[in-house]
């Protein structure tokens, strides 16, 4: 436990001192959790690291669940004008295909914001909410009692600590979640995680009504790589241009993501009409499909990617960021204790298709499995169907096709074998 010396934030009249709800980390997860909690009436404070707007390395792109759960949030109108998506044009192996997003209950479009953007937007109507921000503040320990429960968090901000009392704590500081770490959080990289790099670039197709993604992913030597490209419009000049790859401890990702991003680049820049060279480049790495475990005390929860709560075939985690800060704040109203409350519901909403999808993603980062599966399937518009299914996190325990049938039914199999189960 950090002990608080020198200059003190406590002595500025301004900082927040207590809080009903605490939450630290103010991207998607976070904001939308602390958005939830000011409205229900609670004090809430919203804390963060970084000064807003910031970037966050990320392809940009919203599926039709994200913008259902923007919506869901009462941001109903701020895709107005944005771009809409109607869904993937995927490339391979010789064939494309642009499959539109299957019907679900969240919508035939999707959209694509910068996260500079959209991270600020979400924050904002936090604030309008009212939840009050602490920027440059960083969450650094906590005080908890003989019972296990925080009492404060312990922050700085540039030189000087200072401390949050806090009721309830709600922890959305990203996929490294530094407070998640002190807090006993475990990212187990036996199942698949992911390595992704994003770019900006300026395009003649940035008004694209289709996300651009590449299945025959090569680096610049030409080997085949298990991931795959993306290009997103954003509907302002530019597209977001990114690679990522899938890894696990066993079969690790050995590959430079910047030579890979440029050669990705390259080749898509005719198709793309791209007008500049890839900009901005950042890379990150992904914990997946619940792939942590110690994500609750008694009064406390990890949500978003401090969760590993990430599609682990695609590393599309913006819809389970917004729905996560939902549920943690209802959560708050039921349950007294968090321990083993919170994650007993993300198994319950997530468990099942995380295991799933944990699976077929290890089973792609061997080499060989790629080309096997995917020359057949690009050809075949009810597998790619499928597909976007799956990458869009479209399929849901209310759809009772055959598909989504067969999908739950592999995850609950696979859930009964698994060593470690998500979130545990």
């Amino acid at each position: 436990m950090t002990r608080p010396t020198g200059p003190r934030l406590s002595d500025d009249a301004a900082f927040p001192r207590a809080a009903d709800v605490l939450v630290v980390g103010a991207g998607p997860a976070g904001a939308a959790a602390a958005a939830h909690a000011a409205a229900s009436g609670a004090s809430t404070v919203l804390l963060d690291a970084a000064e807003f707007p910031r970037d966050k390395t990320c392809g940009d792109g919203l599926t039709p669940r994200a913008v259902s759960a923007l919506r869901a949030l009462g941001m109903t109108s701020y895709l107005d004008g944005r771009p809409r998506i109607r869904g993937l044009a995927l490339h391979g192996w010789g064939a494309t295909t642009q499959v539109p997003w299957p019907a679900s209950r969240f919508g035939p479009f999707g959209s694509a914001v910068a996260r500079t953007e959209l991270d600020d937007a979400i924050r904002r109507f936090a604030l309008e909410r009212g939840a009050v921000m602490a920027a440059g503040t960083k969450a650094v320990d906590v005080v908890r009692d003989s019972a296990g429960r925080i009492e404060s968090v312990t922050v700085r901000r540039g030189g000087e600590t200072g401390s949050i009392r806090a009721g309830q704590v709600i922890v959305a500081d990203g996929v490294r979640s530094t407070l998640g770490k002190v807090l006993g959080r475990q990212w187990h990289r036996d199942t698949a995680y992911g390595v992704a790099g994003r770019s900006y670039a300026g395009s003649g197709l940035a008004d694209s009504e289709w996300m651009g993604s590449h299945l025959e992913l090569r680096d610049p030597d030409g080997e085949l790589l298990p991931g795959y490209g993306w290009v997103f419009p954003l509907g302002d000049g530019t597209v977001n241009v990114g690679v990522g790859a899938l890894a696990t401890a066993k079969r690790p990702a050995a590959l430079q993501l910047r030579p890979v991003l440029e050669h990705y680049a390259a080749m898509v820049r005719d198709e793309w009409r791209l007008t500049s060279p890839p900009r901005d480049i950042a890379s990150a790495l992904l914990p997946m499909g619940g792939a942590v475990s110690q994500v609750a005390g008694p009064n406390w929860m990890l949500i978003g990617d401090a969760a590993a709560c990430v599609n682990p075939l695609n590393g599309e985690g913006i819809d389970y960021a917004l729905e996560t800060g939902r549920m943690a704040v209802e959560l708050l109203a039921e349950s007294r204790d968090h321990t083993a409350a919170w994650p007993a519901l993300l198994r319950a909403e997530y468990g099942t298709a995380f295991a799933a999808a944990r699976r077929a993603a290890g089973l792609l980062t061997m080499p060989r499995t790629v080309p096997v599966l995917g020359r057949p399937g690009i050809r075949s518009s009810a597998l790619m169907g499928v597909v976007v299914r799956v990458m869009g996190n479209l399929l849901t325990d209310d759809d009772a096709d055959l598909v989504a049938r067969a999908w739950r039914s592999a995850g609950l199999g696979l859930r009964r074998f698994e060593s470690r189960p998500p979130f545990s």
